[in-house]
C-alpha cells in the first residue's frame, strides 16, 4: 500500500512538473524598492522611535508578550502566506519569523474579492503555548492556530463553528479560567444599520471548545442612545482588579476610534469609561499637514516594567481623504488615568516621533530584517536564496507551483499561468507592500524568444484596480504596454516599441521601473544598457486609494507574468 501511495505522489509531482514545463517563462534577475517619504527624513532625537512601526498595509494589529520578547501578527485578507508573525524585543524594531498560514493545504479563497478571508487575528501566549485565533470571512469563519514556537509550525486550523461573529480574542484569568470575546449579531433584531454586539463565552483550552453560556457584554457600543456603529475587535485585559474591556467603535474610516469599559467581574456589567474615546483623530482637520487619521483597532500589552503600550491601526493620508498604503501598525505608551487605559489625549494628533521608554530606549532590537518596517530604506532582492524573502506575497492561495528558485539559480523563474489580475483565483503575481506615499521600484528581465507571454511590474490594490507595466516579445521587437484598470475594465493606456535587447554575456535584459508621489505614478522602461525611457509620467493612481477602490488592504507591487 505504502509502494502505490509512493507511487501517486511521484506522478502527481512529475505530472506537475512536465505541466509546469509546458507554461510559458520569463525571468526576473531581480526587483528593488526605494521608500523616500520626507516624514521619515526629519532628524530622529536620540530615545525615541519612528510611527508607524511597520509601514505600508499591516492593519488590525494584535500584541502578546512572552518574557522579553513581544511577538504581533496582522489582518492578510486574501494574501498567501497569511497572518506574519512579527517579533521584537524592544517594541520598535521588529522582524518576521514566520506566518501563521503558510500551507496551501491549510486555507483556500478562490472565488474571493482580495478583501475577504482573513480579518483583525489576535495572538496570545500562555504556559509556552502560543494561540491566534483569527476569522476566515466566507473561507470557513471562525478557529483557533496553536504552536510551542511563533516562528511555526503552526497547527492546521481548528475551527469554532459555533462561534458566530468575527473578531476573536482569548483572554487568561488568574484562576485558570479562560474567555472568548467577539463581535456578533446583537440580539434580537438590529435596532440600526452596525448595530452589533461584544459577546462572551468560557474557553476550555483543554478541550478547545466553548463551554457554558454565551453573554452579551456591551450591546450597541458605549451609548446605544447614540446609535454607534460597528463596536469590534474586542480585546479583555486584568489590571489591579479591573477587567478592561476595550473596543474599536465607528467604523473603520474617519469616525474610527477606541473606546474601553471596566468591571471588576469579566461577566460584567462594564461601564464605559467617562471620557471616551481613548483614541481618535476623527476631531481634527482633514487637510492638516502630514495628517494621520482613521485611528483606532487597537490592542494592549504590559512590558515587563510593567508600563503598557498600545498598538494600533491608522492611515497616513494625501490630499485630505485618500491613501494608496493601506492601514499601517502605530505604537504608543498607555496612560493610567484614575485606573483608566488612555492612549492618546483628546485632540492630539498621533505623532511620527515618539519617547521610547522603558525597555524600548536604547535597546537595538533583533537582527534587522531583510525587509525594513519603517523609515525610508532602500530594499532589493537578487534572488540567491533558496527560499523567497518574507516580504513577498501571493494573491490567494495557489493551487499549483509557478514560481521557480532552482531551476536557474540566481534568478526568479515565473511559469506564467494565464490569469489576469482581475481574477478571482491565484495569478502569476508575486506582491509586496507599497510602504511610502514616494518610491521608486524596479525590475530586470529576461523574455523568451518564444513569445505567449507578457511579463513586467504588476501595482495591485485589487482585482478592480491595478497597474501593469509589462512587454511581450512580437517577432524581433518588444511591444511595451502599460494596462490599467480603475474599475471599468482594463485598457492599455500607453505603449512603445523597442528593438529587442542586444544580448551581454548571453543574457538580454528589459528593465522596468515604477515611481510615486502621492496620488502620480510615472511608468519607464531601458533594455540592455540603455537609459530609462518614459512610457507614461505623472499618471492620477488615486483611484488606488481605498476611498475610491474600497476594501481594507493596501496597494503592492511585483514581478508578474501573464501566458497569453
Amino acid at each position: 500500500m505504502r509502494s502505490i501511495v509512493a507511487l501517486g505522489l511521484t506522478l502527481v509531482s512529475l505530472s506537475s512538473i512536465i505541466a509546469r514545463a509546458q507554461q510559458p517563462a520569463v525571468s526576473f534577475a531581480w526587483f528593488e524598492y526605494t521608500g523616500r517619504d520626507p516624514v521619515f527624513d526629519r532628524p530622529l532625537p536620540p530615545g525615541s522611535y519612528r510611527n508607524p512601526i511597520l509601514a505600508g498595509f499591516y492593519p488590525d494589529p494584535s500584541i502578546t508578550r512572552a518574557g522579553g520578547h513581544y511577538y504581533l501578527v496582522n489582518s492578510t485578507f486574501t494574501y498567501f502566506p497569511g497572518i506574519a508573525v512579527f517579533e521584537s524585543t524592544d517594541l520598535i524594531h521588529w522582524r518576521q519569523i514566520g506566518n501563521v498560514i503558510d500551507r496551501p493545504s491549510e486555507l483556500t479563497f478562490d472565488g474571493l474579492s482580495v478583501s475577504r478571508g482573513l480579518f483583525a487575528p489576535t495572538i496570545r501566549f500562555r504556559h509556552g503555548v502560543y494561540y491566534v485565533l483569527n476569522t476566515a470571512v466566507d473561507a470557513g469563519g471562525n478557529y483557533l492556530s496553536i504552536a510551542n514556537d511563533p516562528a511555526g509550525p503552526w497547527s492546521d486550523p481548528i475551527w469554532l463553528p459555533q462561534l458566530d461573529g468575527i473578531d476573536p480574542s482569548l483572554f487568561f484569568d488568574d484562576d485558570g479560567r479562560s474567555y472568548l470575546v467577539n463581535n456578533g449579531p446583537p440580539p434580537g433584531k438590529p435596532h440600526y444599520e452596525g448595530h452589533r454586539a461584544i459577546w462572551m463565552q468560557q474557553f476550555d483550552l483543554a478541550t478547545r471548545r466553548l463551554i457554558g453560556p454565551r453573554r452579551v457584554l456591551v450591546n450597541g457600543g458605549v451609548n446605544i442612545a447614540n446609535k454607534p456603529v460597528w463596536i469590534e475587535g474586542p480585546h479583555l485585559y486584568k489590571r489591579r482588579g479591573w477587567y478592561y474591556l476595550m473596543c474599536a467603535e465607528g467604523g473603520t474610516s474617519t469616525q474610527h476610534s477606541e473606546v474601553v469599559l471596566r468591571s471588576h467581574s469579566p461577566w460584567g456589567p462594564f461601564r464605559p469609561y467617562p471620557g471616551n474615546p481613548i483614541l481618535t483623530q476623527r476631531d481634527l482637520a482633514a487637510d492638516r499637514t502630514d495628517a494621520i487619521a482613521d485611528a483606532g483597532h487597537a490592542d494592549l500589552v504590559e512590558a515587563a516594567d510593567g508600563r503598557w503600550w498600545a498598538v494600533f491601526l491608522a492611515v497616513r493620508t494625501y490630499d485630505a481623504v485618500h491613501y494608496n498604503l493601506g492601514r499601517e501598525t502605530f505604537l504608543l505608551p498607555v496612560t493610567w488615568k484614575d485606573d483608566w487605559p488612555v492612549i492618546l489625549p483628546h485632540g492630539a494628533t498621533i505623532p511620527y516621533q515618539a519617547a521610547a521608554t522603558t525597555d524600548a530606549a536604547g535597546n537595538a532590537g533583533p537582527a534587522a530584517s531583510a525587509a525594513p518596517t519603517s523609515g525610508n530604506f532602500s530594499w532589493r532582492d537578487d534572488f540567491n536564496a533558496a527560499t523567497l524573502q518574507s516580504a513577498w506575497l501571493q494573491v490567494r492561495t495557489p493551487k499549483a507551483p509557478w514560481l521557480d528558485l532552482q531551476s536557474r539559480p540566481g534568478w526568479l523563474t515565473i511559469h506564467a499561468l494565464p490569469a489576469s489580475l482581475d481574477t478571482l483565483s491565484n495569478p502569476s503575481f508575486l506582491a509586496r507592500r507599497q510602504q511610502h506615499m514616494n518610491f521608486e521600484a524596479s525590475t530586470a528581465l529576461e523574455l523568451a524568444d518564444g513569445g505567449g507571454i507578457a511579463a513586467g511590474i504588476a501595482v495591485f490594490q485589487n482585482e478592480r484596480y491595478w497597474y501593469f507595466l509589462g512587454a511581450r516579445r512580437h517577432g524581433g521587437q518588444l511591444q511595451i504596454f502599460l494596462e490599467k484598470d480603475t474599475g471599468y475594465g482594463a485598457a492599455v493606456v500607453a505603449t512603445a516599441t523597442s528593438a529587442a535587447a542586444a544580448p551581454a554575456n548571453g543574457i538580454a535584459l528589459t528593465k522596468f521601473k515604477v515611481t510615486a508621489q502621492a496620488r502620480r505614478y510615472s511608468f519607464f522602461y531601458s533594455t540592455g544598457s540603455g537609459e530609462w525611457q518614459t512610457l507614461l509620467e505623472d499618471d492620477d493612481g488615486v483611484f488606488l486609494s481605498t476611498d475610491v477602490a474600497g476594501g481594507f488592504t493596501g496597494t503592492v507591487l511585483g514581478p508578474y507574468a501573464r501566458a497569453e
